[in-house]
């Protein structure tokens, strides 16, 4: 069995994954300032996410155990801020919006893990939508989580329609992969 090479990229997903606890914690602390934290921690992943990603691109250090667990973090980090949110705000709309990216989320995951057996992942390779719903997704979620107003703006507000967003983007882009990976789907038939 070859050894693990731990690459830059692959320690900022970890650093991400630890992150995850550290957020449940903070954001539970009865404290003023807890707020302002969780979100610091929640900023923190999303450019550890995004760091991570252009490091082994610009350096060439991919690695296959950084390919699998890049969007396990990403996933884990999003759904553990969304159970956290619906958990504060029980509203239909934001479990709505949850629920649909969360299930989303699932599905694609199964999909590409599908398309890859058959040989076929890049049919289901990141669309441009998706992009978009990510950072629409992480803007809402960051939002959210701070969820008071600051300095004027309604922030839960703000957090909510950004969400919506969100989830119909998801919905958007989600089709765009079945779509893609519709002929291969039939052709197994």
């Amino acid at each position: 069995m070859p050894a693990l090479k731990l690459t830059i990229p692959t320690l900022l997903t970890m650093i991400r994954i630890v992150l995850i606890p550290v957020l449940v914690l903070v954001y539970f602390l009865p404290y003023d300032w807890s707020n302002e934290v969780v979100v610091g921690i929640f900023i923190a992943a999303a450019i550890t996410d995004w760091a991570d990603g252009w490091i082994a691109r610009k350096y060439e250090m991919t690695s296959p155990f950084g390919a699998f667990l890049d969007p396990v973090a990403d996933k884990l980090i999003v759904a553990i801020a969304l159970i956290l949110i619906v958990q504060r705000n029980p509203d239909l709309i934001i479990t709505l919006s949850a629920v649909v990216i969360l299930g989303r989320e699932i599905t694609i995951s199964a999909l590409r893990e599908w398309m890859a057996e058959l040989g076929q992942r890049a049919v289901v390779k990141v669309s441009s939508i998706g992009k978009s719903k990510t950072i629409f997704q992480m803007v809402a979620i960051g939002f959210l989580l701070y969820g008071e107003p600051l300095l004027g703006l309604p922030v839960q507000q703000i957090g909510v329609s950004l969400l919506v967003i969100a989830a119909v983007l998801t919905i958007w882009s989600m089709i765009i992969y079945l779509r893609s990976a519709w002929p291969a789907i039939t052709a197994e038939r």
